[in-house]
């Protein structure tokens, strides 16, 4: 199992966030995060997390404090910045998939490649390579829509990876599956962090974060009200210790 090391890959310092309605959405949050970490941002609706989630991945900016990440001020990078920003050191991963229905399976997964002008034979080398990993090659041809949820989720993480990022954002990646599809990425996701993957998870779903990842950050009315390690977590420490 992938354990924390000392090289952060995220940082967020006294980020605050308000909107127009309603009470503030982050309050003064602070969190570092390893690389070959796995960690899950636990919380109800309306507490933060999904605004968090966003100021990780560029497509929200704080009113105070910084958001780096793989040592880019995230930030402080304008439209174009933010883009090429997610294009390269991100991989998305969200609960209702956002396949194109109208392309392949293989083309969803090339989309990333051919926006980072990535040669085509590599693109597909590489593409094929994270379908066969993810148990989804025979499906290379087929449509989204005529794959299971839990396959099409597969497909979506495939896509995710596609540029090798740094960092695997997913947004309640089980929350529109049912528990066997939902155990299926949940697995996945587990073997993905076993490889070295950087995870940050967002989830209301305990068991989920608890399954998955090796520490929960709990976020109650945009503020961290709790910042500790799952039982994988623990176990993983000790047997460093031993």
């Amino acid at each position: 199992m992938t354990q924390k090391t000392t090289d952060p890959l995220i940082q967020l310092s006294g980020v605050n966030r308000n909107f127009t309605d309603g009470p503030a959405a982050l309050r003064e949050v602070s969190v570092t995060v390893g690389r070959g970490e796995a960690v899950a941002i636990l919380g109800p609706s309306g507490s933060g997390k999904s605004t968090l989630l966003n100021m990780i991945a560029g497509l929200d900016r704080p009113d105070s404090g910084t958001v780096t990440v793989d040592g880019v001020r995230v930030d402080g990078l304008d439209e174009t910045g933010a883009a090429r920003y997610r294009r390269e050191r991100i991989g998305m991963v969200f609960q209702f998939f956002h396949l194109l229905d109208d392309l392949t399976v293989l083309d969803n997964v090339l989309l990333p490649a051919e926006l980072t002008g990535l040669g085509r034979a590599e693109a597909r080398r590489r593409a094929h390579t994270l379908l066969e990993t993810l148990g989804v090659a025979h499906h290379v041809r087929a449509h989204p829509g005529r794959l299971s949820g839990g396959e099409r989720q597969r497909v979506a993480v495939a896509r995710a990876l596609m540029n090798r990022p740094p960092l695997l954002l997913a947004d309640e990646p089980t929350g529109a599956l049912d528990s066997a599809s939902g155990a299926d990425v949940a697995g996945l996701l587990r073997d993905l962090h076993a490889d070295g993957q950087t995870v940050v998870l967002v989830t209301h779903d305990v068991r989920l974060a608890e399954e998955t990842c090796t520490r929960t950050v709990r976020i109650v009315d945009g503020r961290i009200a709790a910042d500790e390690p799952t039982a994988r977590g623990r176990a993983a420490r000790q047997a460093v210790t031993r």
